[in-house]
């Protein structure tokens, strides 16, 4: 039960960062069919990246010498400063309704559960079971986060939006600091 309770925090931890930028993609009026795909697929990535990096993990960042927290924070950024050049162009954006978008999205919010599989086995033996809750955890956490996001937006406006982009600021700056 002790091993169970520590994985879902885990799984909260980890579907933190899946929250707070699916809040800020939120406020772009995602349709609710890309909420409910979006949402999916970062579920299936948390599923995986913690599989894969329990398997070549190790190898990868030891062979390549790759700091996961600044690739996260650079894609942040970037995602930050798309969502700026819209709001100043008053283009539609539509970067998470691409499947790539999706894809990058997905990526920059699981990379953190491939760094946790690494570790994986000395939390716990039930590889899949954590997997399954990580899985779960943020396909929850990003879902949610699209639909306040969405509802910050009717509310709120342009402000939303920028509270958004401050999100993204702010978290790429934390990553690339760690």
């Amino acid at each position: 039960m002790n091993e169970i309770f520590s994985l879902v925090l885990i799984g909260i931890s980890l579907s933190l960062d899946a929250f707070s930028l699916a809040l800020s993609f939120g406020t772009n009026e995602i349709e609710n069919k890309y909420e409910f795909m979006l949402s999916t697929i970062v579920g299936i990535f948390h599923f995986f990246m913690p599989l894969i990096g329990l398997t070549i993990g190790k190898i990868v960042l030891n062979a390549f010498n790759i700091n996961p927290n600044i690739l996260i924070g650079i894609i942040l950024l970037i995602l930050a400063f798309s969502m700026i050049k819209e709001m100043l162009t008053n283009d539609t954006y539509s970067f998470s309704k691409t499947f790539f978008g999706m894809i990058l999205f997905a990526f920059s919010v699981s990379f953190d559960s491939f760094s946790t599989g690494i570790g994986l086995y000395a939390i716990t033996t039930e590889i899949y079971l954590a997997s399954i809750i990580f899985s779960i955890f943020s396909f929850s956490f990003t879902y949610i986060g699209l639909v306040i996001g969405k509802y910050a937006k009717k509310r709120l406006g342009t402000i939303a939006e920028l509270l958004g982009v401050i999100i993204l600021l702010f978290m790429g700056i934390v990553y690339l600091c760690k």
